[in-house]
């Protein structure tokens, strides 16, 4: 069959891994780069972060979670504030551009504070990036959910989510190889210049989003969005959809934690030596980005078009259920390697991208509001819950394999929350729905927020 008029030698080889039009093909580019210089900026600087964070002791680490989650709180209304005000593409870039500053002031500190300081100023570095990471990936997805509708989602979130693995490896790969040569300071101006590419990708993005609409004119995507500054977590509480989201995000945090505490665990009974345990997590971190970048680029579309969104939300949690059922009864250096790849390469490769379509089918304010807030606050929120649940649980006197059980009917919990949230997503996208479930007293408000 000859070639659609339009297509070029590029779009007929990404045709080959997935099902893509070409009047997508330039937006998608945009996704993809824009994409690619969030992550990367992020993993220029993650390394600098954790050296930093555990400066005052590893226990400290614990209640730099704790300060995480406030600042989350903190943030949260703020950015609401500029999404009800500015266009789209304005308070993104604002967004990202306070980050950039916030850099900048750190370069500064650096600079100048003493080494009693830089203790301090390395909490609140740790702290500052935790925030970072979660608020700019987050904003990254609700753009992609506003540009893209369930369908196009459907298809083409594997091959974006595939641009943030790389932009993951090619962050984490210069920074090892230029810090000791270069330091930190120039990392962080490398880390700016990414975000800077990050915004002029938003920037045209934007301008070809119209085009891609069903029904373009119908919603104006540039004009500012309004709704009160709360109603991230109004909505996200009134709204049955929303909220389920929140405890699929809230379900992940908590046993993601438990999984962590439990690796750590493992990994020092089997590894006396420090550098035989960074070699364990290198090799560990290798076969994950591996295998998810060939998941994401041949076989994302096809296993969410197959299995639909229900089932492919469920694999994650699925795998939970597995894995740690198995550690209840091995909990061995073997398991635990299976069961991290299994988990980390589902959630990257099958999870966030499905994860994501399920706000195609909400609101415009909630896409930005109620998602931010559930991205960020909601999975801090998992990350305390789940921290101080496992130390109490350890003060209870549960080893390995009882916090092992105790994770398992919470993941059971977790796979019955994404089959529901599927099947939802599923019927509202049928319907055309766009509508989230609201109380009378919220519908056609806007929000009271």
């Amino acid at each position: 069959m000859p070639p659609e008029a339009g297509e070029g030698p590029v779009y007929r080889l990404l045709r080959r891994a997935v099902d893509i039009r070409p009047a997508e093909l330039p937006a998608l580019g945009w996704s993809i780069l824009y994409v690619f210089a969030v992550l990367s900026a992020y993993y220029v600087i993650r390394p600098i972060r954790d050296e930093m964070g555990v400066q005052g002791g590893v226990n400290n680490l614990q209640w730099l979670f704790t300060g995480t989650l406030l600042a989350m709180l903190a943030v949260n209304p703020p950015f609401a504030a500029l999404v009800r005000r500015l266009p789209r593409e304005r308070f993104i870039a604002v967004a990202y551009r306070f980050f950039m500053a916030n850099l900048l002031v750190f370069m500064v500190l650096l600079a100048l504070s003493t080494e009693t300081q830089n203790v301090w100023l390395g909490r609140a570095f740790f702290v500052w990036t935790s925030v970072f990471n979660l608020f700019v990936v987050s904003v990254f997805w609700a753009l992609m959910v506003d540009v893209f509708d369930s369908g196009q989602g459907k298809r083409l979130f594997g091959l974006i989510a595939a641009g943030a693995t790389v932009g993951a490896i090619l962050g984490s790969s210069l920074t090892a190889s230029m810090v000791q040569s270069v330091g930190s300071t120039v990392l962080l101006v490398a880390s700016i210049l990414l975000l800077e590419l990050a915004v002029f990708s938003v920037r045209r993005l934007s301008r070809l989003a119209e085009g891609l609409r069903r029904e373009p004119g119908a919603s104006p995507a540039e004009a500012p969005i309004g709704g009160g500054v709360l109603a991230g977590l109004t909505h996200t509480l009134r709204s049955p959809y929303l909220l389920n989201i929140g405890v699929y995000i809230l379900l992940y945090a908590i046993t993601s934690t438990f999984l962590y505490f439990q690796q750590a665990q493992i990994a020092a009974d089997a590894f006396t030596d420090r550098a035989a345990r960074t070699a364990f997590f290198a090799r560990i971190d290798l076969l994950v980005n591996v295998l998810t970048l060939v998941i994401q680029i041949f076989l994302t579309s096809r296993i969410l078009g197959a299995l639909g969104v229900a089932l492919t939300l469920a694999a994650l949690p699925l795998f939970n259920v597995i894995g740690f059922a198995t550690l209840s009864m091995v909990p061995v250096v073997g398991a635990l390697v299976a069961f991290q790849v299994a988990r980390r390469v589902g959630n990257f490769a099958l999870a966030r991208p499905t994860r994501e379509i399920l706000f195609t089918v909400v609101t415009r304010e909630d896409k930005y509001k109620a998602k931010n807030f559930i991205d960020t606050v909601v999975y801090r929120a998992g990350d305390q819950i789940g921290s101080w649940a496992y130390a109490l649980l350890v003060f209870l006197g549960l080893g390995m394999t009882g916090i092992s059980i105790v994770a398992v009917p919470l993941s059971v919990a977790w796979v019955m929350s994404s089959l529901w949230l599927g099947r939802r997503q599923e019927e509202r996208a049928r319907d055309d729905t766009v509508a989230p479930e609201r109380t009378p007293a919220l519908a056609g408000t806007g929000g009271a927020g």
